[in-house]
């Protein structure tokens, strides 16, 4: 991978998950999202209006809408930016454990995925585990 492309992967990353241990410290959870390294160097969110749930689910909204939603917008931009990455809230079914998942990718064909573990005590603290490559495709530059 080159240098360049390893440095915007990482800094996708790496704010990702800030930004998500961010938003689970001051509201229990978050809606996927995704970043981009502009080509202008600049790194900017990128957000969609969440997807209701559908009928007899449990959850408020629809995550896999969105990330659907997330990467066709990312597609249709992709002239606009050098990386992307998508970042959204797991579970890890063998660990019993929610996670920070970030897949991130280069417009050169470099791609990079972690995991990150978390879990709440009965005092509404997190605890997060240890940062995991995980394996990913790309996404967004793929016709």
């Amino acid at each position: 991978m080159p240098e360049a492309s390893a440095t915007d992967l990482e800094n996708l990353l790496g704010t990702g998950v800030g930004a998500a241990q961010e938003q689970l410290e001051r509201n229990g959870g978050f809606l996927p999202f995704a970043l981009v390294v502009q080509n202008d160097d600049e790194v900017r969110l990128v957000a969609v209006t969440p997807a209701d749930a559908a009928d007899g689910t449990d959850g408020d909204f629809d995550a896999d809408a969105m990330i659907a939603d997330l990467t066709e917008l990312l597609r249709q931009h992709r002239d606009e930016f050098r990386a992307a990455a998508i970042v959204c809230d797991i579970t890890l079914v063998e660990e019993n454990s929610d996670a920070i998942h970030v897949a991130a990718e280069h417009r050169d064909g470099s791609v990079f995925a972690a995991v990150l573990p978390y879990s709440g005590d009965n005092s509404g603290d997190l605890h997060f585990g240890d940062l995991a490559a995980d394996s990913n495709e790309p996404t967004v530059w793929v016709d």
